[in-house]
Formats: C-alpha cells, sequence, structure tokens
C-alpha cells in the first residue's frame, strides 16, 4: 500500500506538496546509501533535512565503513569472540582481557555456549592465583633493582657525614631522658647498630666504655640470638650484661617469630654524660644550620 505523506514545512524537499511518495524518496535514499554515502550527503542529496524522516527513510540499511568512527574496544571485542571460541568462559576471558562481564556478554551472547565437559585444566581461581604471584614477582624484580640504583648512588662516606648521620640516629632513636649519667641506643636491626658503633668509634670512644644488652622474647632462640649479637660487634661476652627476657601471653599475636628475629640490642656507653650533652648541642647546630636563614651558607 502506497500513501504520500506530507513533510512538515519545507524540511522534506521532495515530499513537499505531495509530489513524491515516501516509498519512491525511500528508493533513492537506499540506493544513495548502497553507494556508500553518509547520512550527509544523503540529507543534501535528496533535500530531506527532517532527521526522523531520514531515519525513517534510512531505516535497516547499515552506514557505510568509512563512516564509522573507530572503537578503542574494537580489538577487545574481536579477542573476546575469539576466546569465546575457543571454549572459554565468560570469569576466564575478563581474566584474560581485563574488561568487565557485562561488555563481554554483549560482545560474545550470539556465539555457542562453551562445552563445560571440554573445559581446560586448571581453575578459574588457579588462574587468578598464577596472576596473582606473576604480578608478585614483577614487582618484586621492580623494587630489587630500584634498591640497587639507589644503592649505588651513596658512593662513599666522608668522617662528617658518618658524623652528622651519627648524631640525626642518636636523636631520633637514642634514650633521652635527663638527667642521663650515659647514652644508650636500643635497636633490633643489626645494620643500624653497627651503623652507631661506627659513629662511636669516630668519635674516639673506646671499647671498654661500651656495655650491650640484649631484650628478647622468652619464646626466642636465646643463646643463638646471644651468639649472634657477640660476632655482630666484635666483642666477647665480657661487655654483654644480662639478657632481659620478654613475657607474652599466650593470646599475644606475635608476629616477629621468625628465625631472622635476634631481639633488641642495647647500646649503652659508660661515663657518657658529657657526650650526651655534646650530642645535644650537636643536634642544635643542625637544626640551626638548616634553618630559613642560613640556607645560602649551606653547600
Amino acid at each position: 500500500m502506497t500513501e504520500t505523506r506530507q513533510a512538515h514545512g519545507d524540511d522534506t524537499g521532495g515530499l513537499r506538496n505531495g509530489t513524491t511518495t515516501f516509498e519512491a524518496l525511500r528508493d533513492q535514499a537506499v540506493a544513495l546509501r548502497r553507494q556508500g554515502l553518509s547520512r550527509r550527503q544523503i540529507r543534501d542529496h535528496l533535500h530531506v533535512h527532517d532527521n526522523d524522516i531520514l531515519t525513517r527513510l534510512l531505516e535497516g540499511e547499515p552506514p557505510p565503513d568509512w563512516t564509522r568512527r573507530p572503537n578503542a574496544k574494537d580489538d577487545l571485542r574481536a579477542r573476546a569472540r575469539e576466546l569465546r571460541l575457543q571454549g572459554m568462559t565468560y570469569d576466564r576471558i575478563q581474566l584474560e582481557l581485563g574488561c568487565s562481564k557485562s561488555s563481554i556478554s554483549l560482545w560474545v551472547r550470539d556465539l555457542p555456549r562453551p562445552d563445560r565437559a571440554a573445559k581446560p585444566k586448571g581453575t578459574d581461581m588457579q588462574r587468578a592465583q598464577q596472576g596473582r604471584r606473576e604480578a608478585y614477582e614483577r614487582r618484586a624484580k621492580e623494587y630489587a633493582a630500584t634498591t640497587r640504583a639507589a644503592e649505588a648512588e651513596i658512593g662513599t662516606i666522608t668522617d662528617r657525614e658518618l658524623f652528622l648521620m651519627g648524631v640525626a640516629l642518636y636523636r631520633a632513636e637514642g634514650a633521652k631522658a635527663k638527667p642521663q649519667p650515659y647514652i644508650n641506643f636500643t635497636n633490633s636491626d643489626p645494620a643500624m647498630i653497627r651503623l652507631f658503633l661506627h659513629w662511636l668509634r669516630l668519635l674516639g670512644v673506646d671499647e671498654d666504655r661500651l656495655r650491650f644488652f640484649l631484650q628478647i622474647h622468652e619464646t626466642a632462640d636465646i643463646e643463638g640470638a646471644e651468639q649472634f649479637w657477640q660476632e655482630w660487634v666484635g666483642l666477647d661476652a665480657s661487655h654483654f650484661g644480662k639478657t632481659s627476657l620478654k613475657k607474652h601471653s599466650p593470646r599475644t599475636n606475635r608476629k616477629n617469630t621468625t628465625d631472622a628475629y635476634r631481639g633488641c640490642l642495647s647500646v649503652r656507653v659508660l661515663q657518657g654524660a658529657e657526650l650526651y650533652r655534646r650530642i645535644e648541642g650537636w643536634w642544635c647546630g643542625i637544626v640551626g644550620a638548616v634553618s630559613e636563614g642560613d640556607h645560602k651558607k649551606r653547600t
């Protein structure tokens, strides 16, 4: 059944005054579309400027490929369909591509569902765990590389640099109670203890003035820890006081229970009241040297 339809105003050109039937105009629009013309070109060619009417004229006719804008997800869509045809589930496709399940469903819903009996070995959970392990190993390698590069940037340390580091280290970690008849530095990090001892040697502190006191949980390898610290500081048991044992409730959730746990070692300098006062003065000097008014004096 043919029917002459009038356009609104002058928007449809050829449909004005009923001179052209809708079907005839549609035939022209379809022919132009199949020649590869865009909507704009067909509109200008037929003088049809009403979008609703133009849409009706082109209904069912796909746009030419050249008019389609590139879609960033086209490659993902194609890959998702390929994986679905290989028998993968939505979960596995999501793990492979990192896109949402809703997108995957839209892309592959016309494809046949995979045969569950033919599902490859290895569950989705195993694949996820493998992915996490690989990501962890990759981050660990990056961390190690960054650490090595940063270590190489330090180079050699001058006596003055060691002196300043030691002052700051004691100010941060050392005992600061007053009055203080000696200086006392406690830490569980062997490298920190060794740095502190290097600093004391730089200050001319004699080994006879050094005393060490171990604090450790009663469930740890106490004898092994005592032997470790004696070897680490390079002094025999005569320099070590009585080990202090820490008690804890069975309900305590301790995390320092590995073989690397050796307690905390306190380094005490006897007759250290004068040294303590000098440390305070050195620290005040450092603070003053980095004040805003002295920036230009630093080299």
